[in-house]
């Protein structure tokens, strides 16, 4: 018995070995300093230490924070299964929101200018590129505000292959050519999500129809805005809250249009 125990403990140190070894095949994220003209820009990589397949790259647009938790999360869970990824900071050192009303001033900002929003991304996808990321692999993804942004992505006709927006504003000015869109297009919605009217979601599928976009929208049930992000609370009524469900499932749908998208 004692020498069954012993093999048993032995097989266990071995297959946490093995594991820590699979997970030391990925760098951390690196911060990278890279400018707009004068304006430093502060974003962070996660680099693989070995060579992927196709070298299939994810670009990560925080939300009306800026750089958080969340989205570095995010770019870690995804260098982990093989994808070159970069959190894009898009307000710029010395501009970063101290709170809310802050974000908000911010991030209306860049939905009122939105060519300097479409700049910003731009410079962050050149950055992923820069990293090792095969340009012709790339999907860009987004969280609220960061959402906003993977669409804007698309609608710019950035060489990309596919966006993802989570709980993200849908909204373009009505003054603004409708262009035909060649990106694939996930939208993951909470389906109580206050913060989009139900005219704004109408507006938005009649742009994707007259853009002729291969496009997809899902409903999570029970699910207000910034419903992936953990640090979000749990309270519904206050129109931002997390929800587990929709979080895990809206993650799977990812990993699914990534899959399609990046093949």
């Amino acid at each position: 018995m004692l020498k069954l125990k012993k093999t048993m403990k032995k097989q266990h140190v071995l297959l946490l070995i093995v594991l820590l070894m699979n997970f030391a095949t990925f760098a951390q994220l690196q911060p990278v300093a890279y400018t707009d003209n004068q304006q430093k820009l502060n974003g962070f990589q996660g680099v693989l230490k070995k060579s992927i397949k196709d070298k299939p790259g994810v670009l990560i647009l925080p939300a009306w924070l800026g750089i958080d938790k969340h989205a570095k999360n995010t770019a870690e869970q995804l260098a982990v299964l093989g994808y070159y990824t970069f959190v894009a900071d898009i307000y710029g050192e010395g501009n970063y929101p101290k709170d809310r009303k802050e974000a908000g001033e911010r991030a209306g900002y860049y939905k009122k200018n939105i060519d300097q929003y479409q700049k910003r991304i731009q410079l962050a996808l050149a950055q992923l590129i820069k990293s090792g990321a095969n340009p012709d692999k790339i999907v860009v993804i987004g969280y609220c505000f960061g959402g906003t942004g993977a669409l804007e992505a698309a609608r710019a006709q950035m060489q990309v292959q596919g966006v993802v927006s989570f709980h993200g504003g849908l909204g373009k000015d009505s003054t603004r050519e409708t262009k035909e869109l060649t990106a694939k297009i996930l939208v993951c919605h909470g389906a109580d999500d206050p913060y989009v009217s139900a005219e704004e979601v109408t507006n938005f599928q009649k742009e994707m129809r007259e853009a002729k976009a291969d496009w997809q929208m899902i409903y999570y049930a029970n699910a207000v805005h910034a419903f992936t992000d953990p640090e979000a609370g749990s309270d519904n009524a206050k129109g931002a809250a997390y929800n587990e469900k929709a979080a895990k499932r809206s993650w799977q749908h990812l990993l699914v249009f990534l899959k399609e998208v990046l093949q």
